[in-house]
């Protein structure tokens, strides 16, 4: 080949090459998503942890923030981000950073996301929940049904020693991230081991994450035992896009039972790591609803066959919820006084988008001493000091596992986690749990009458090790002589040191 035909080659390939339009192979077509999500994320835990928690600056990005790790917006003194203590709002972004996103305390609710383009003009829409103060403050009444704790309480038969070490190893992190904010043990009714981290009391609101999912079955729960929803008849739901005649659309033949134990069959939008592009985060964090998305997923396997955890299953769930109340209030109202007020979780606030809807997937916030009033509740199997709130039917049914987790070792039930195949050696099998992100856990062993509340600000990816903490805790009791589901649980009319409310 000449000199000169070579040249014209090298000049045509490079001409082509350059003609040729290159195409990003990786292009993240979501990045702006997925800032407004980072940015709404960042947005939530200052505006929570400032006025729904009612911790410093510095804390919240020591610990609520940490969980964003070098995606943060600043620091404690300084970053993109804009408080307004007046109106109890907190904007961040914006720029190079991404859509600015503002979220606003409401009373009742905690905070909201708004949408990027809505300003502080829109905050009168937002929704709110306005209750009345309970004639007695939390302080003043006894415990469980308030704050006030006999500190006097003493147990001769429970190991000190014992429960001392357990909250020295619940504390003591093992892995990078672990964070145990605190630690509270009931045993028959009365609270032995109460523990807290600095900057932490029992005051202290904090985020549930999903545990949220269990407080969400109890009320669906109410609501089945009312005969207002029923577990194995299709959800009332209509699916998106709209047929002519929805019974021929395949999602008809999913029902309650299927959402509740994660096997609606449906695309997992958040187990396929897409939560933050197209799925919950984005009801989360950036202020966009829910109602349609969760309408909008297809089915890819039959209803009942395969689990998958998904947060879109969940408030499928609490969709089908609200359209058994006639008005808005009614379904706003329903948790509070069906429920949490009843037994003095008078500290929880039950989180909803800019639409009103319940996010119960996750968006909770609640204090160790109310998880632990939750976690007695379903300890003595839905009876409240003689009132029966939650049916033992109900109870039951969320301690059932479902079939389609037996790959998992048998660990899930209804919107309740349960002791793993591989663990039943080290705890009593008949345990089980509302558990969420970051290390929150309230643990019920019906057998040792005990109730076992962890709360964390868990980072780094740490897996907060529960089931050997349940273990650690229950060495400070004596050993069940009969370890079955029939022990009995609490009497709660042999608390005599109690006085009803």
């Amino acid at each position: 080949m000449s000199s000169k035909t070579s040249t014209l080659l090298y000049y045509l390939a490079a001409a082509l090459l350059c003609s040729t339009p290159v195409i990003a192979k990786d292009f993240d077509y979501f990045e702006t998503t997925r800032k407004t999500v980072r940015n709404g994320m960042q947005s939530m835990f200052i505006c929570n942890g400032l006025f729904t928690s009612q911790r410093s600056l510095s804390q919240i990005f020591d610990q609520e923030l940490a969980y964003l790790g070098d995606q943060r917006l600043g620091d404690a003194n300084t970053g993109n981000y804009r408080i307004d203590p007046e109106i109890q709002s907190v904007e961040v972004g914006g720029g190079y950073d991404g859509p600015a996103v503002t979220t606003v305390f409401r009373s009742g609710i905690g905070c909201l996301a708004m949408a990027p383009e809505m300003t502080a003009e829109s905050f009168d829409q937002l929704p709110k929940i306005e209750l009345a103060i309970p004639n007695k403050g939390a302080e003043q009444l006894p415990w469980p049904h308030g704050d006030l704790v006999n500190q006097d309480t003493h147990h001769d038969d429970v190991s000190r020693a014992a429960l001392n070490a357990a909250a020295d190893w619940a504390f003591k992190p093992r892995a990078e991230g672990e964070d145990t904010t605190n630690l509270l043990v009931v045993h028959r009714g009365d609270i032995v081991l109460e523990q807290y981290a600095r900057g932490f009391d029992y005051r202290t609101r904090t985020r549930t994450w999903s545990a949220a999912k269990s407080i969400e079955a109890a009320l669906i729960g109410l609501r089945v035992d009312s005969g207002h929803m029923t577990l194995d008849a299709p959800l009332p739901i209509d699916w998106l896009p709209l047929k002519k005649e929805a019974a021929s659309d395949p999602r008809s033949q999913i029902t309650l039972r299927h959402a509740l134990n994660m096997t609606t069959g449906l695309y997992p939008v958040d187990n396929d790591v897409m939560a933050d592009s197209v799925g919950s985060g984005l009801a989360y964090w950036s202020g966009a609803g829910y109602a349609n998305s969760i309408r909008q997923r297809g089915l890819i396997r039959d209803p009942g066959s395969h689990w998958d955890y998904e947060n879109y299953d969940s408030l499928l769930a609490v969709h089908a919820l609200k359209k058994t109340f006639e008005t808005d209030q009614a379904y706003r109202q329903f948790p509070y006084v069906a429920l949490l007020r009843k037994i003095g979780m008078h500290s929880t606030l039950l989180g909803t988008d800019r639409f009103g809807d319940f996010i119960l997937s996750s968006q909770a916030f609640s204090n160790a001493r109310d998880l632990a009033r939750f976690g007695l509740l379903f300890l003595n199997r839905g009876n409240w000091f003689g009132d029966q709130i939650i049916s033992e039917d109900w109870i039951d049914f969320i301690r059932e596992p479902t079939p389609a987790s037996a790959f998992r070792g048998n660990d899930y039930g209804g919107h309740w986690w349960l002791v793993p195949d591989a663990r039943k050696h080290e705890v009593p099998a008949e345990a089980f749990s509302a558990a969420g992100s970051r290390g929150q856990y309230v643990t019920i062993v019906p057998s040792y009458d005990v109730v076992i509340v962890r709360r964390g600000l868990d980072y780094n990816g740490a897996a907060f090790d529960q089931w050997s903490l349940v273990r650690e805790v229950l060495k400070a009791f004596p050993k069940p002589t009969d370890i079955n589901e029939q022990s009995d649980p609490t009497d709660f009319s042999k608390m005599l040191h109690v006085s009803n409310p």
